[in-house]
């Protein structure tokens, strides 16, 4: 039978049910302020101070309290293991394999017909093709170069008997550098000129895009990936060169890249060709630009500068399972007017901002100075116990910010690039600086007791790396260096081979047909001659012998 009440002892139970609920929630926030929770009770002890602002734009609410308990998302569960991928691991080998996990075959064969290709056309008759071993050779020299600080010494100057080293001229002469750098392509000439009208990036396209494609199946990346922009430095004629004041080289070439933020493993790379011929600017370049970089990522935060931070970037990347760190302009329409006050706040005081998911945090470092960071990471406002109480947003800021430009200050210390007019000479220079860290990277995560008690090792790995490039080409090598010094150094690489050179003065001996290749040493280009001719002149140290100075078709 249904238990009837009069209004009046209907309306009592109902006020006597409400204070027991508000006891409950009175006891849960003491439970939780005394367990040190800092998300303490934010309907109950917060919602008497809790004060809210709306953005400059009037889409967005803050709160000074964090609005409610942190979502339970897949944010921050990161599904891969970091470091190398099984593909690496199981196809390392040695050093030169992994310089060849970043360059594939695929693309050393791409190069190398494009080469051949321009070759022909050049010098028509005369030029025979060039192998692997030469494209290998021509790769190593330009590590050694780098691993030797030649970044900016002149070509004569390494070739030089004197004050050049030996390996140099032990692997090729002078002529055939030059010739090689020269002939170097990377597409058919012949059709460029059709795809450039789509594509500024036509005459790499296709070499780049399958490097870029190589880079995130060999290693996967720790829980923080940097997001920042890079400049390689160049001031020849390109159509889309760059001028950025806040980088060393000033003018040069503009690549986006997302990076390990521990080790700096690029992880994803493109390179900026500019607005479209007659285009308007691109709107929400920062937020496209994360968004692309960070595909294929789950469970991990991005760190990015204020020029790629927005509120609608963070809420992007939360679809994707992503949370986002970042520094944000001060003039950002999604910011409430109290982040931005500077007047009578003292110093190392922190303002916090909240959104259901999202946290604004404003630090004042010095006086009359006012840094803003944004973050879909951290639901708190927790501080640090130090003198300065920086707030735990700018401490992990700090602490990934820095992968990209990490990366950068590595491969200046290395470099193998060299002076040329041709930017994809110098996007390929760059990218072969950047196989090479990577390389050593992989190398490292999978033999971490290698050379341990070194201390420079990635030197020890690139020296190692391009002396393995051209010991086969050197190996094979029947004319010897005149120079004592690379007369020994060819001695010493080919001792194991079955055919040893011969002392200086003595009749060479005879290869087997399969070391027989082209005489790309001997090709001798005349400026001012229509065609190409044999030289009967001394050209200095341009040669590697005096007996030397006929076109041949034997291995430079």
């Amino acid at each position: 039978m249904t238990k009837r009440f009069s209004s009046q002892r209907a309306l009592e139970l109902i006020l006597e049910e409400s204070q027991e609920y508000s006891d409950v929630e009175e006891e849960n926030s003491s439970r939780r302020s005394t367990t040190g929770s800092c998300w303490s009770s934010p309907r109950a002890s917060h919602w008497n101070s809790r004060q809210t602002s709306l953005s400059k734009n009037g889409e967005i609410e803050w709160s000074s309290s964090p609005v409610g308990e942190p979502p339970h998302t897949a944010a921050n569960i990161i599904r891969m293991v970091p470091g190398p991928t099984r593909f690496a691991v199981t196809h390392l080998q040695d050093i030169k394999s992994s310089f060849e996990l970043l360059i594939p075959h695929t693309i050393q064969k791409i190069v190398l017909d494009m080469t051949n290709l321009e070759g022909s056309r050049v010098f028509g008759e005369q030029w025979e093709k060039v192998d692997m071993m030469h494209l290998h050779a021509y790769f190593g020299i330009l590590i050694l170069a780098g691993v030797y600080r030649s970044r900016g010494e002149s070509t004569e100057s390494l070739w030089d008997a004197e004050t050049g080293r030996a390996i140099f001229r032990a692997t090729m002469s002078l002529k055939t550098f030059r010739v090689f750098s020269r002939i170097i392509r990377f597409d058919n000439r012949e059709s460029r000129s059709v795809r450039q009208r789509g594509d500024k990036l036509a005459a790499i396209r296709t070499v780049w895009d399958l490097w870029v494609d190589q880079l995130p199946r060999l290693y996967n990346p720790v829980p923080n990936v940097t997001v920042d922009e890079r400049l390689v430095g160049f001031r020849g004629r390109c159509p889309f060169r760059q001028y950025m004041p806040s980088k060393p080289e000033r003018y040069g070439i503009k690549i986006w890249a997302a990076c390990d933020a521990v080790s700096s493993y690029a992880w994803n790379m493109q390179i900026y060709t500019g607005k479209p011929e007659g285009g308007a600017a691109e709107r929400n370049q920062g937020t496209r630009v994360v968004l692309e970089m960070s595909q294929g990522l789950s469970g991990h935060n991005i760190t990015c500068d204020n020029f790629f931070t927005s509120y609608n970037l963070g809420q992007e990347l939360l679809k994707r399972k992503l949370t986002m760190v970042g520094t944000i302009c001060k003039n950002r329409t999604e910011l409430p007017p109290e982040v931005l006050t500077v007047k009578k706040r003292p110093v190392h005081s922190s303002n916090f901002m909240f959104t259901a998911n999202t946290s604004l945090v404003s630090y004042i470092p010095k006086k009359g100075r006012n840094v803003l960071l944004m973050s879909t990471l951290h639901r708190d406002g927790k501080k640090s116990s130090q003198e300065d109480r920086k707030p735990e947003v700018i401490l992990d800021y700090n602490a990934t910010k820095g992968g990209v430009d990490n990366l950068d200050k590595l491969l200046a210390c290395y470099s193998c690039q060299r002076r040329t007019l041709r930017w994809p000479l110098v996007v390929s220079y760059n990218m072969l600086d950047v196989s090479a860290y990577n390389a050593f990277t992989i190398w490292m995560a999978i033999n971490p007791d290698w050379n341990q008690r070194k201390l420079q090792r990635r030197r020890l790995f690139l020296e190692e790396l391009g002396k393995a490039l051209v010991t086969p080409h050197m190996q094979r090598r029947q004319h010897v260096p005149r120079t004592p010094a690379s007369l020994a150094t060819v001695r010493r690489v080919t001792e194991a081979t079955a055919v040893p050179p011969a002392p200086l003065g003595q009749p060479q001996p005879q290869a087997s047909e399969e070391s027989k290749t082209v005489g790309l040493d001997w090709i001798m280009w005349k400026p001012e001659d229509e065609q190409f001719k044999p030289s009967s002149k001394s050209t200095g140290s341009g040669t590697d012998d005096p007996g030397q100075r006929q076109l041949e078709t034997l291995p430079p």
